[in-house]
C-alpha cells in the first residue's frame, strides 16, 4: 500500500495540533508539519484550501479535512483505508482543546 501524501497545518502547542500530530505518530505516518501561527503565507495556504480560518486542517491525498482533531483524522484514516486498526494507544491525548496559555 502506497503511503498517503499528508500535509497538516497546525500550531506549534495547540492540544487539538498535538493530538493530530499523535495520531500520525500511531500509524507511523510521514507528514508535512505546516505552522500556522508563525508563517502568514502557510496559514493562507491553509485557508485557502479549507474555506476557513480554523486549525488544524489535514490534507490528505488531496482531501482537506478542516477544523479537526486527532480522534477525527483517525476516523478518515481508517474508513478510507489508508491505515489499518491497531490496538497501538497515541502517545498524547487526541482530541484536548489548548489551555488558557496556548490559545494562539
Amino acid at each position: 500500500m502506497k503511503p498517503p501524501k499528508i500535509t497538516a497545518y497546525l500550531k506549534p502547542t495547540c492540544g487539538w495540533s498535538q493530538g493530530v500530530r499523535a495520531i500520525l505518530r500511531k500509524y507511523t505516518l510521514a507528514y508535512e508539519d505546516c505552522d500556522v501561527i508563525n508563517n502568514p503565507s502557510i496559514y493562507e495556504e491553509m485557508v485557502q484550501k479549507s474555506g476557513q480560518g480554523l486549525s488544524p486542517c489535514v490534507e490528505i491525498d488531496g482531501h482537506t479535512l478542516a477544523d479537526v482533531s486527532g480522534d477525527e483524522v483517525e476516523a478518515y484514516l481508517l474508513k478510507a483505508g489508508l491505515v489499518q486498526p491497531t490496538v497501538a494507544a497515541a502517545d498524547a491525548p487526541t482530541n484536548q482543546a489548548c489551555d488558557a496559555h496556548h490559545r494562539e
